[in-house]
């Protein structure tokens, strides 16, 4: 048998959220274990947002070009498929993992290949490449932070018929030359243009509209630039079945509700993602498999008592985005060491070093699409659900001097949702060409509770599309 050895902390989960969680606590003064079974790192450095934002760049960079006159003449070639994936690979590392070990030697830090399994209180068990195990006691507290995993729709034939995730997508070695994306929120839509870019004909299945979490006017100025890329979006339709009938490579046929069967190469189901908990043992502390593991704003598994379970990113459900499980990583970390040294006797006080307050009224998210999506805090239906009075101003972005210079006849549009008690920004939309960079400025904005009256002082610099901030707050003002 396996001897336990005893340690501070184990993480469950090397990806972004689990390195900063392990960084923090061994900042704090801790010694961690890290625990992963794939490649340091995780999702977002290999399989999402850096090789999907790497396939997504060169086509917007033509597509900039050619909205300037003068710029768009000496447009005249199409992109190259080939140097885009070797692009794309070179921001994976070729999918291999070694800077990021050598970071975490660096930082002081164990790595353990494995898959680890909580096998009881503060108790870790891994099952090594090798078939052997490794049993860890963590005498502070042990950290899961799994991520997620891709969701399957309940479509038939679907778990039968080799289809590509989004994994597939973004590690892909060629373009297909017809691809079918079930599903059109963040990913879908990203990665629908950006193979429609790359030469394929692209289908991008939706079953109400494109984001549909998004308010309206974003949805059609994205399933314009979609049009525009060539994806032919199919909105209020779904998949009810799916098969290859000539064998795993040959062309996969996808049945409608309306009726109609469409045919392609390859199948992208982009439908969403769910927490991945199953097979970490958590059964036998009363989690079930495949649930999200609800915590307090410190990171506490709230289910598990004694306070020793931590979760961190995705696996929580809270705010599935990279950056959002980087800070709550972050704040995993620096509650794990404050408490193991007596610092943190109770709960955490909300805005500090400990507490992921951000994430219910500040989680900054954008669509890389073309145009982007930048959105941050709370929608106006949100904040009235939650018992706020607010008002809501919009402006168009095309009439804004700055954007007109990025792009000839720009199409954007921007939103502010205002605390009509407090005269606060509560949250923020904006659509457009480049607009992801406007975006701290609103978080900033949110996370300070900056009162308008002081917003009018800070003053944007002309002719950016920053100005957009003043022509809010006039059409505000005049009300």
């Amino acid at each position: 048998m396996a001897t336990t050895q005893e340690v501070d902390v184990v993480v469950i989960g090397g990806g972004s959220t689990g390195e900063n969680a392990a960084d923090y606590a061994h900042r704090g003064g801790l010694e961690v274990v890290l625990v992963e079974s794939g490649l340091v790192g995780g999702e977002c450095s290999y399989y999402a947002c850096m090789p999907s934002k790497a396939l997504l760049r060169p086509g917007q960079a033509v597509a900039a070009a050619r909205r300037v006159d003068g710029a768009a003449q000496a447009v005249t070639g199409t992109l190259d498929p080939a140097a885009v994936l070797r692009r794309r690979t070179t921001f994976t590392h070729g999918w291999d993992d070694s800077s990021q070990v050598e970071w975490a030697d660096g930082a002081g830090l164990e790595l353990v290949r494995g898959a680890g399994r909580v096998a009881g209180e503060r108790q870790v068990t891994i099952t090594l490449p090798d078939g052997g195990e490794r049993v860890l006691r963590a005498r502070h507290g042990v950290v899961i932070a799994t991520g997620s995993e891709p969701a399957t729709p309940p479509v038939e034939g679907l778990g039968t018929t080799r289809h590509w995730t989004t994994r597939d997508a973004t590690s892909a070695r060629e373009v297909p030359g017809r691809l079918i994306v079930l599903g059109a929120g963040v990913a879908g839509s990203e990665l629908s243009q950006a193979y429609a870019r790359l030469g394929a004909q692209v289908v991008l299945l939706a079953r109400s509209r494109v984001l549909g979490a998004f308010p309206e006017p974003v949805a059609e100025l994205v399933g314009s630039g979609l049009a525009d890329a060539g994806v032919d979006v199919r909105s209020g339709v779904s998949a009810v079945a799916v098969d290859r009938p000539d064998g795993p490579d040959g062309e996969v046929r996808v049945e409608l509700d309306d009726g109609t069967t469409l045919a392609a190469d390859e199948l992208l189901v982009a439908a969403g993602r769910r927490p991945r908990t199953a097979g970490l043992g958590l059964t036998t502390l009363g989690v079930g498999d495949g649930e999200a593991l609800e915590v307090d704003d410190s990171g506490r598994v709230l289910a598990v008592a004694g306070g020793w379970l931590y979760a961190a990113g995705d696996v929580t459900g809270r705010a599935p985005l990279t950056h959002q499980g980087k800070y709550a990583g972050r704040v995993v970390g620096d509650a794990l060491a404050a408490r193991a040294a007596g610092h943190l006797p109770g709960p955490a006080e909300p805005w500090s070093r400990y507490a992921a307050t951000a994430d219910h009224v500040a989680v900054p998210q954008v669509v890389f699409t073309d145009p982007q999506v930048a959105q941050v805090g709370l929608r106006a239906d949100e904040a009235r659900g939650r018992g706020r009075p607010v008002r809501v101003v919009h402006q168009d972005l095309g009439e804004i001097a700055g954007a007109s210079l990025l792009a000839d006849d720009y199409a954007g549009w921007a939103e502010l949702v205002l605390d009509d008690e407090r005269d606060v920004v509560l949250g923020a939309t904006f659509v457009g060409q480049g607009v992801s960079e406007l975006l701290h400025a609103a978080t900033i904005a949110v996370v300070g509770e900056v009162p308008l009256a002081r917003l009018w002082h800070a003053v944007p610099a002309y002719p950016t599309t920053s100005e957009v901030w003043l022509r809010l707050l006039e059409t505000d003002r005049a009300r």
